[in-house]
């Protein structure tokens, strides 16, 4: 164990359960630890870092604009939040773009804002959530209490009133739960940390037309969906339904701290001056770093890159398991892609880490794949074929 392993156990905070891992540098898609020993990394900092470690585009970027400008604070415009914010719009249905600095903060402005939309166009009573069963949006009070997951709850109730939580792509549950007094429904395309479980198009167009129908708001958290990791730039476009809020962060700036949320200028317009802000939010670092991250991910060649490696690497796991003796099932979309297992996915996991191959575990029986966006083929070969030696014994 090495000193910052030792120095970090001291000081830290308990709350992660870390692996005692220490890494002092990144190169595309791979880590390396303060003994030097290497790592084929499927995480991404948990979809995270699309274009890899330390990319040298990204890094170019980064240097230029530490050189001119880090915070004023947005009492000012800055170029790159604005020239940010103007792509943002370009790429997507919305008009207006608000930054905060992670996903949770992405989640809150969004409640804020439904909330608001909603008293400022209907008045006071129109205030309560949809959220369904086996979402993660957070953690801080309003997107833990949106996040369909009891576990995470436990020891911080009570939580924000007014939510009412129902099955994904359960279509009969979502119409009933409807009424006058919703103001937003809240959702994950694919359910990422519930084990990625994709929602059905029928159940997203009903939602869309419920939302419609009871005035209220469409807000998808595609946090962990979003910047190209489905092999589209965001995943509402698999389904051709705009959300009427959208929410992205995680690999918007490639690892640097940096959150969106974006919408119709109707609806932004609900945050006039004094009802919401964010210190850092859309520094001038981190959304100079944005620009060239969407300048590379939103090439259609490069999108449709991701696509072919995750349908690549889906076909190479099935395959190691054809009778499913030991995978129930290989889900998801590009390079986000869930492994359940009929048996507990702790042993595959460790196994891997002792191959120095990185992976996460979101539940039990569930093993999740993030890579960057960047990797090979020649590494997803390696990739499946320790994973089948492991499998196979």
């Amino acid at each position: 164990m090495g000193y910052i392993v030792e120095m970090g156990e001291l000081y830290l905070c308990g709350n992660y359960k870390r692996e005692r891992l220490a890494f002092v540098k990144g190169s595309g898609t791979r880590l390396f630890t303060e003994d030097g020993e290497e790592y084929l990394d499927f995480t991404a900092g948990i979809a995270v870092c699309n274009l890899g470690h330390c990319h040298p585009a990204l890094v170019k970027a980064l240097k230029e604009q530490a050189e001119k400008l880090w915070h004023t604070s947005n009492l000012y415009y800055t170029e790159p939040q604005a020239r940010l914010a103007k792509r943002l719009v370009d790429l997507t249905f919305g008009e207006k773009v608000f930054f905060a600095n992670s996903g949770a903060e992405a989640v809150e402005a969004a409640l804020k804002l439904a909330r608001r939309y909603s008293f400022e166009n209907f008045g006071e009573g129109k205030s309560q959530f949809i959220a369904l069963e086996n979402s993660f949006h957070g953690r801080t009070f309003g997107a833990l209490s949106v996040t369909g997951q009891s576990r995470y709850w436990e020891g911080f109730k009570p939580l924000l009133e007014g939510v009412t939580f129902v099955p994904p792509n359960d279509l009969k549950a979502l119409e009933k739960a409807f009424n006058e007094k919703v103001c937003a429904l809240i959702l994950e395309p694919i359910q990422g940390e519930g084990g990625i479980y994709p929602l059905t198009r029928e159940f997203l167009e009903k939602a869309k037309e419920l939302c419609h129908k009871y005035q209220a708001l469409l807000i998808f958290d595609e946090i962990q969906t979003g910047i190209g990791r489905t092999g589209k730039l965001f995943a509402y476009e698999w389904f051709g339904i705009e959300p009427d809020i959208l929410c992205t962060s995680k690999a918007l700036a490639n690892g640097l701290p940096l959150s969106a949320i974006v919408a119709k200028n109707e609806i932004m317009e609900a945050l006039k001056p004094g009802t919401h802000a964010s210190t850092f939010g859309g520094n001038p670092i981190a959304c100079a770093v944005a620009l060239k991250v969407l300048e590379m991910v939103s090439e259609k060649t490069f999108l449709e890159e991701v696509s072919l490696k995750g349908k690549v690497l889906k076909e190479k796991i099935e395959k190691i398991d054809p009778d499913k003796k030991f995978i129930k099932e290989v889900r998801g979309e590009g390079l986000l892609i869930g492994l359940e297992f009929y048996q507990s996915a702790q042993p595959i996991y460790k196994n891997l880490l002792k191959r120095k191959i990185l992976v996460t575990q979101p539940k039990p029986n569930i093993i999740r794949l993030t890579p960057p966006l960047i990797i090979n083929y020649r590494e997803i070969d390696y990739f499946c074929n320790v994973l089948e030696e492991i499998i196979k014994g």
